[in-house]
């Protein structure tokens, strides 16, 4: 099993070191699969959220507006199983790493992109989470402890894929 997981510090660097990590490896041959998440600052409320489907979208809008005073998720369940639903059929091509931004409650609840990293794992494929400290604990009893934690750099990343995987291309 080739599993990895990185966590950044700041709100919203996750998020951005997989968007980097995801557009490095595309730019050195690997063919990714999965989504990076891309957050639009807003002033009436703490972001709009977005991802992008790997290697070449579309993008979706996971986030739903629930107004100025709202404080519970908002997260778009609809939308975020379209991604799931759109990654499963990407996955079935050829594919050299699955991404998955987040481990997040719903995959966390056994949903989301769960099963999507399990077919993955089952197909022997590298596959790289993201994940706050929130779902850690969730997403250490689901990989199990052949889960590899990476620093969060875009070097590491590619360095780990380049070990795990098959292709043996050369990491510059």
């Amino acid at each position: 099993m080739k599993i990895a997981y990185t966590m950044a510090q700041g709100r919203g660097d996750t998020d951005l070191l997989l968007f980097a990590a995801a557009q490095k490896l595309a730019a050195r041959g690997y063919r990714t699969c999965g989504t990076v998440q891309i957050n639009t600052e807003c002033d009436t409320h703490p972001c709009d959220m977005d991802v992008q489907i790997l290697p070449d979208g579309p993008v979706l809008r996971i986030s739903q507006s629930l107004g100025r005073e709202a404080k519970g998720c908002r997260l778009d369940p609809s939308v975020l199983e379209k991604a799931v639903g759109l990654v499963a059929a990407r996955l079935a091509g050829q594919v050299d790493v699955l991404i998955v931004n987040k481990f997040g409650k719903h995959e966390a609840d056994g949903r989301g992109f769960r099963s999507v990293i399990a077919e993955a794992i089952e197909r022997d494929l590298p596959v790289l989470v993201g994940v706050n400290a929130l779902n850690l604990g969730a997403f250490e009893a689901f990989a199990g402890p052949q889960a590899e934690r990476l620093e969060p750099s875009v070097e590491d990343i590619v360095g780990w894929l380049a070990d795990a995987s098959k292709s043996g291309r050369e990491v510059a």
